[in-house]
């Protein structure tokens, strides 16, 4: 999807806006993405230099291995972003925007890690670990 996006936390200090092509939405079932998500992750992913943030003080990143971090909102815990620490981008997790619909899906990731209390059945390419394009600390 092109254009500008809105989103943000669920209590509001932490919001964004990005601007040009947001990657297709890549689900990640990985170990990390479960405990803290309490199930997968969703995310689209864009260029450091096409988001805008208000209220970044209230960001808390926590880093979850030498890879990576993961922020969210130090007020509300809303989990916003997955930072890769050597990549100029933002993973945005796809329930923050104001309008979700502006996102397609493309694929999973790390199914390897999935636990066998659900499926996944939606007709989407599946990767074992990362995916084309991705690469994530467990790959």
């Amino acid at each position: 999807m092109t254009g500008k996006e809105t989103g943000g936390c669920l209590c509001g200090k932490v919001r964004f806006t990005t601007s040009g092509p947001l990657r297709d939405v890549i689900f990640c079932h990985c170990s990390q993405c479960r405990r803290q998500s309490g199930l997968y992750s969703a995310a689209t992913s864009v260029g450091a230099d096409a988001l805008d943030l208000v209220g970044g003080e209230s960001l808390t990143w926590f880093a979850a291995s030498e890879f990576a971090r993961r922020g969210f909102c130090a007020t509300c815990g809303t989990i916003l972003f997955w930072k890769p620490n050597d990549d100029a981008r933002y993973a945005i997790l796809a329930g923050s925007f104001d309008r979700p619909e502006c996102l397609h899906p493309g694929y999973h990731i790390c199914t390897e890690g999935r636990p066998e209390y659900y499926q996944i059945n939606d007709g989407l390419p599946q990767y074992a670990a990362d995916g084309p394009d991705v690469t994530t600390a467990a790959g």
